[in-house]
């Protein structure tokens, strides 16, 4: 097994059957976890209230970014709607068109630009494959260029600041490093290690603040109850 698309290999074969184990992760964050595989097959009814509510929104000309084994995309597909899903994992690809979903596009989303859309999708923290915070102005910017006139962007994140408060509920963290939201993050998929990934969480007072410096509208729409939210940019 190849390294280079650890997450693709996975959904793979999770899809064709082949299901032995789930997916490591080691991050600077969260240190050791596990990914479990079956959750990123989950039907509508199964998916947070954030996906759900973002699913609801969205509408026109739909992009589904980084759309991984592709249930949103699916989801949206059976409800009658027009959806294109772009990952740059081969294995996810493949994993979608052996769903049944009919577009499907295999690129990186910062080179995209070959179409416009109405909704563009950045669902399971979806921002954070910006991997730094000095990256989401240039993200946001680029997203623009494909994006309708009057036309939206969905995206959930979480803001993890919880997980640098002490006993006394007082913030400790040291801000000459980086941003707290900022992350690195290996996967393990049967005995092998994929390449280190920046990763990304932002809090949403941070989002709305870079979205506006780029005269763009951000919108707190919905939040849970493990400090995830549900946002919408437009212009």
């Amino acid at each position: 097994m190849s390294n280079d698309d650890i997450y693709g290999d996975a959904l793979l074969d999770f899809q064709k059957g082949n299901f032995t184990e789930d997916i490591k992760t080691y991050s600077t964050i969260g240190g050791e976890d596990i990914y479990p595989l079956h959750y990123l097959f989950r039907n509508f009814k199964e998916m947070p209230v954030l996906e759900q509510k973002a699913l609801e929104l969205a509408n026109g000309k739909i992009l589904d970014v980084g759309c991984g084994s592709g249930s949103h995309s699916l989801y949206l597909q059976n409800t009658g709607k027009d959806v294109t899903a772009i990952d740059i994992s081969e294995g996810a690809v493949k994993t979608c068109k052996l769903r049944g979903i009919k577009k499907v596009i295999q690129q990186d989303i910062w080179t995209f630009k070959d179409e416009k859309f109405d909704t563009i999708l950045l669902l399971m923290n979806g921002a954070g494959m910006c991997g730094t915070l000095n990256k989401v102005a240039d993200f946001l910017e680029h997203l623009k260029t494909i994006l309708n006139k009057n036309g939206q962007i969905l995206l959930d994140s979480t803001d993890v600041k919880y997980l640098y408060e002490n006993e006394n509920g007082d913030f400790e963290f040291d801000f000459t490093k980086n941003y707290y939201g900022e992350t690195t993050f290996v996967m393990e998929y049967k005995g092998t290690k994929g390449k280190a990934f920046d990763w990304l969480y932002i809090d949403f007072n941070s989002l709305k603040k870079i979205a506006t410096s780029l005269n763009l509208k951000c919108e707190h729409i919905l939040e849970d109850e493990s400090d995830g939210y549900l946002a919408k940019i437009t212009f």
